[in-house]
């Protein structure tokens, strides 16, 4: 397992390296037992006693972590650390800190592609509390028959949209059900902007670091899905590109009707599109059931909604985009006794009411456990509407692109045609054989 380690680490640092040149930080966030921010603070050893130390990847979530943790301290005693890693940054925060002599007790992996650096590392949950749990076996992620690592939440992401702005235009929210029929309302809103006091029809598509996976990631995943779903494949060493057209007609209008222009993109941040979205400068929003808690401060939930990223391809059948990139594991090489603590504040986080609560209420999460609180966020609620009307969810297929250097390629090229200093041929180059190179280096 060291020289596995060591392996990583060696990719860790050509990944900051890489990711230090777009902008992007490698530093962590919060950490409960310190009380700081910037490098990842570890959790002081307890001689005698288990401890936790959660790596989190939901910078969103950072504020709730830290207060669930500090709750099941103060009614277990077990000292629990959450340090969060700054966005776009878990794989090479994670690799960094399992170096250390206090690693994680409990991390994530995305799905079969993380897994496959990280399956030396998970302790076998078979059998656990927390399994048992689970709503379905399809939730357990599986290395041969070991279960590895348990799915947390299940997520849905589309096109948020403000009602309120939607029919100030003179539109409403059934007056778009194809693709065809966004681009014409956004195409009239981007028009009349001025006259509805709006700076465009969708919030900036930022193309940094912190907010490109909306792109490289989210909506990359159209493209996929769509082409899995036509060959009747759910994965593939090297990828057609059979709806690229697609992804570059949505891509365009996402950075046509704009609250900026596309050569500011670049540096246009996750935190930028929120706050066009808050202050009504843009109709628009691509982003997920996450996010509602920040929008629910601001907007009544007849105010907002999300519909799905029509792509052109099956429009009127198509859902949300509903999944998951979220599975808990723990570390095989901690103590017994942190193994033990780690596996009881999990299991605590989705059976106690506390824990729950926070879940459901707090970070908005629908988690697929039978003790599972109902989640009052209205994407989810708008999710399960489309469904039980018979759309199809759009299926998160992005958890099999071979890398995470696969998907900057694709983010880089994005950045260059939207600063019109590339072209979509090297977007297509960078899916395409990018997908091909990337997937060989895995094997």
């Amino acid at each position: 397992m060291k020289k596995k380690l060591v392996s990583l680490l060696a990719c860790a640092t050509v990944a900051a390296t890489l990711l230090a040149g777009c902008g992007g930080s490698s530093s962590a966030g919060s950490s409960a037992s310190a009380g700081s921010t910037g490098a990842a603070a570890a959790p002081a050893a307890d001689a005698g006693a288990g401890h936790v130390y959660y790596l989190n990847f939901k910078p969103e979530a950072d504020a709730a972590w830290q207060d669930l943790a500090k709750a099941y301290t103060e009614e277990t005693g077990t000292p629990v650390t959450v340090v969060t890693a700054a966005s776009g940054e878990y794989e090479t925060t994670l690799m960094s800190e399992m170096a250390k002599s206090d690693a994680p007790t409990m991390f994530q992996v995305n799905g079969p592609v993380g897994l496959a650096n990280w399956k030396d590392y998970c302790y076998d949950l078979t059998g656990s509390e927390i399994v048992g749990n689970l709503t379905s076996d399809a939730f357990e992620l599986k290395d041969g028959d070991a279960i590895d690592g348990v799915a947390y939440v299940i997520e849905s992401y589309g096109i948020i949209t403000n009602v309120s702005l939607l029919e100030k235009a003179g539109y409403k929210l059934d007056d778009i059900k194809s693709y065809d029929d966004l681009k014409k309302i956004a195409d009239d809103i981007q028009a009349r902007k001025d006259e509805l006091g709006v700076k465009g029809a969708f919030a900036s598509t930022g193309m940094d670091s912190s907010s490109d996976w909306r792109f490289k990631t989210h909506l990359a995943n159209l493209p996929i899905y769509y082409e899995y779903q036509a060959d009747g494949i759910d994965s593939t060493k090297e990828i057609k590109g059979t709806y690229l057209d697609q992804y570059k007609n949505l891509f365009d209008l996402y950075i046509t009707d704009s609250t900026c222009d596309p050569k500011e993109l670049s540096s246009k941040t996750a935190d930028d599109a929120r706050a066009e979205f808050l202050d009504g400068e843009a109709v628009f929003y691509q982003n997920g059931t996450w996010e509602y808690s920040s929008l629910a401060e601001k907007f009544s939930d007849d105010e907002i909604a999300m519909i799905p990223i029509y792509f052109g391809v099956d429009d009127e059948n198509q859902g949300l985009c509903t999944g998951t990139e979220n599975y808990w594991c723990v570390n095989a090489e901690a103590s017994e006794e942190d193994i033990a603590a780690t596996l009881d504040f999990m299991n605590w986080c989705v059976t106690s009411e506390t824990g729950t609560k926070a879940m459901a209420e707090t970070m908005g999460f629908t988690i697929p456990f039978k003790t599972a609180e109902e989640s009052p966020n209205a994407f989810v609620k708008q999710d399960a509407a489309y469904t039980e009307a018979g759309k199809t969810p759009v299926s998160w297929n992005f958890t099999t692109m071979p890398s995470e250097n696969w998907k900057n390629g694709v983010g880089s090229a994005l950045t260059a045609y939207a600063a019109g200093t590339g072209d979509w041929d090297a977007v297509k180059t960078a899916f395409v054989d990018g997908w091909a190179t990337e997937a060989a280096l895995a094997e």
